[in-house]
């Protein structure tokens, strides 16, 4: 290898740790123990936290294609600048904002930034690693990516939960100062080389591999579908976690200590998802996804009992593994030119589809129960997780 060579893999090399410190900026969420009181607090109902979220992913969905063809034709370092600079930029609105509407403000810029984040950070760590020559070791690296950011959100529940004490929103000055740390580490990246790049950007383009991705390619479109389901079931349980300690009755002291450690169990089974894949191969891995991850919340809706915290456990411990190795899947499948595009469609599916049901599903919680919407949310994941892997395993054998 030439010095210029070895130079270059150093410098790829040092990214790891800078996108570590990106997570850390957004992952390390001192709020989210206590989100779903702060927004009560402020004369929200279930179904308007509900509305919230489901309007930040449409921010996210309407952004997310288009910036990770940005990411791919500007490159990723650049679009990651401008998402760590917009996610500090949304919580300096969240300081400052007592209402609905100046919630939905901040939640917008946040989706913003999320969007240029998304797909560009996963991309540039595989072609990092490819650069040094380890593409195969992908897997290993994003487990421990999504481990740093959940260690990182186990430490800040535990931080968060005692700034609540102070106030409901003592927590959110904190993040604002937290989230300013990951623009330096944007700023340092190392652009990697690709072996090929996209020159320009037009739509017809970004709708060319959107139309690759979800419709000319049989396996590729069937894993993101796959995978998109998955994304919005976990996504959905990590807003009815605060309603289910609530509705046990667990003190509130205590909230962040059990949100730390619920997400400290993402942490461990991220870091050893590679493991865990290769000893229980592709198909029993999926199976055992599409039957965890969704039963278990319709065994929580049965249990009204602080032991009913033990389920949440087993479900975040699923979660853990479940997200790098099907991130792994649709790297495997993507070429290097179009990866943050494709990343970037797998969660515009989770966030369209998150969308569509979760204001539904706080509405019915409102209406009804939080049991009862925790029921109806399990059989109905279930049942769409069980078609895309029968779909999924079925191109995989074609392909």
């Amino acid at each position: 290898m030439q010095p210029k060579q070895i130079r270059m893999v150093q410098s790829v090399k040092s990214n790891i740790i800078k996108l570590y410190l990106i997570k850390i900026a957004k992952w390390f969420m001192l709020f989210m123990p206590i989100i779903v009181l702060f927004y009560q607090d402020n004369g929200l109902a279930m179904q308007d936290i509900f509305t919230l979220k489901a309007v930040y992913s449409i921010a996210i969905v309407i952004l997310e294609i288009p910036s990770g063809y940005l990411a791919d034709v500007l490159g990723r370092k650049k679009t990651l600048i401008i998402g760590t600079i917009l996610g500090f930029l949304g919580f300096v609105v969240y300081d400052f904002s007592f209402s609905f509407w100046g919630f939905l403000m901040a939640e917008l810029v946040l989706g913003l930034g999320q969007s240029l984040i998304s797909g560009a950070d996963s991309a540039l760590l595989y072609d990092s690693l490819k650069a040094m020559g380890n593409e195969k070791k992908y897997l290993k690296y994003e487990g421990r990516m999504v481990s740093v950011g959940n260690f990182a959100e186990a430490i800040a529940g535990i931080l968060g939960g005692l700034l609540a004490e102070i106030s409901l929103r003592t927590p959110f000055y904190g993040q604002t100062a937290i989230a300013f740390i990951g623009i330096p580490a944007a700023i340092l990246l190392v652009e990697p080389v690709r072996y090929q790049k996209i020159s320009r950007m037009r739509m017809i383009d970004i709708l060319g591999i959107v139309k690759y991705s979800l419709f000319k390619s049989g396996h590729l479109k069937w894993t993101i579908f796959y995978s998109a389901i998955i994304g919005t079931t976990t996504l959905t349980m990590a807003w009815f976690v605060q309603p289910y300690f609530k509705m046990v009755e667990l003190p509130l002291a205590m909230f962040g200590v059990f949100w730390a450690l619920l997400n400290l169990s993402v942490g461990i089974t991220s870091y050893y998802a590679h493991k865990l894949e290769f000893s229980l191969g592709q198909y029993k891995t999926m199976v055992l996804i599409t039957v965890m991850i969704p039963s278990l919340y319709i065994v929580l809706s049965q249990i009204n009992a602080l032991w009913g915290i033990a389920i949440l456990f087993l479900f975040y411990l699923v979660r853990g593994f479940a997200t790098p190795i099907l991130k792994d899947y649709i790297n495997k499948l993507t070429e290097s030119n179009i990866r943050a595009t494709v990343l970037s469609v797998r969660n515009f599916m989770i966030r369209i589809v998150f969308a569509g049901v979760g204001p539904f599903l706080g509405w019915y919680t409102d209406i009804f129960s939080l049991s009862n919407a925790l029921l109806l949310a399990g059989i109905t994941f279930f049942t769409i997780a069980i078609v895309f892997l029968l779909f999924f395993l079925k191109t995989r054998q074609k392909s």
